[in-house]
């Protein structure tokens, strides 16, 4: 064969190789549309590899999902309370953003018994969490009547106001390190970005990207680094580089992502909240998620 055609040969099988591992851009159903109430939020998931969201079925409850996509009911939130962010660390306890309540409650593991780790009733009403590598909390808290919000850090039993009046406090997220933390607005479509400090606190804020149409919503990332964002109203799924920039852009079946969260085999399933259809919708990643 002669040299040019043996040289486009191999360039076109090394191209077409590329695509069949080329990451689909478009996500499939996980669960049944409506097990979940259009509150399904706060996904997460367990070293176990279950994966649980609040509201299934009616509010005030936490539903699990087995490997095979089958939801079954956890626990029933005490009275009164409504979860929203639920995440674990890393003994296994799990923690809820009750919004209703004011608090952040959990659950050890092995157990269903629901505790109030930490409560403040200035809050206006706790959404997403975020938990760093040491174990610190954060927690966002928007006041959807006026377009405003508060981040939190919660530990040792108590909350700690970092910041007040700022955007619509949403999405929120911790760098795999442990050095940054990613706060996002709904409403203003704003992410910031702060460096976390010796007494894990943030500082140095800053713009890391803004959006110009649709809303932001709950955030993770990946262990290099990427951000996953929400995009409520838009029907998709934006993967962030480590400087704002967009890297990939995942449609959805519905509408209204509420949240993401990494798991499966090697942690490279990614699992979104649908408000608009009460149920997951999955896709692969290229990385696995920074932590459970």
């Amino acid at each position: 064969m002669h040299f040019k055609n043996i040289l486009y040969f191999f360039c076109t099988c090394t191209l077409l190789s590329s695509c069949q591992k080329k990451l689909k851009n478009n996500s499939s159903d996980f669960t049944k549309e409506f097990e979940f109430t259009k509150g399904i939020e706060g996904p997460a998931v367990d070293r176990d590899g279950t994966l649980y969201a609040v509201n299934y079925k009616e509010e005030g409850t936490i539903g699990k999902v087995a490997a095979n996509g089958k939801a079954s009911l956890f626990i029933t939130l005490p009275k009164g309370s409504i979860g929203n962010g639920i995440r674990f660390d890393k003994n296994g306890t799990m923690y809820i953003a009750d919004y209703t309540k004011h608090s952040i409650l959990q659950i050890k593991k092995g157990e269903t018994t629901v505790q109030i780790y930490a409560q403040d009733t200035t809050m206006n009403q706790p959404n997403d969490l975020a938990i760093a590598p040491n174990g610190i909390l954060y927690a966002s808290d928007p006041n959807w009547a006026n377009n405003s919000g508060n981040l939190w850090m919660a530990r040792n039993n108590r909350l700690v106001l970092l910041e007040s009046n700022m955007g619509t406090t949403n999405g929120i997220e911790v760098s795999p390190k442990g050095k940054f933390l990613y706060v996002n607005e709904s409403v203003q479509r704003k992410i910031w970005r702060y460096e976390i400090d010796a007494n894990n606190k943030p500082k140095n804020k800053t713009l890391f990207t803004s959006f110009t149409d649709f809303g932001l919503d709950g955030m993770r990332c990946d262990a290099k680094g990427n951000l996953y964002v929400c995009r409520y109203g838009k029907g998709t799924v934006v993967m962030l580089s480590t400087e704002g920039k967009i890297i990939r852009e995942i449609q959805l079946k519905g509408t209204k992502p509420s949240n993401i969260t990494f798991g499966g085999k090697n942690l490279q399933q990614c699992f979104v909240t649908m408000a608009d259809r009460g149920n997951f919708e999955t896709f692969t990643a290229e990385f696995p998620g920074r932590s459970f």
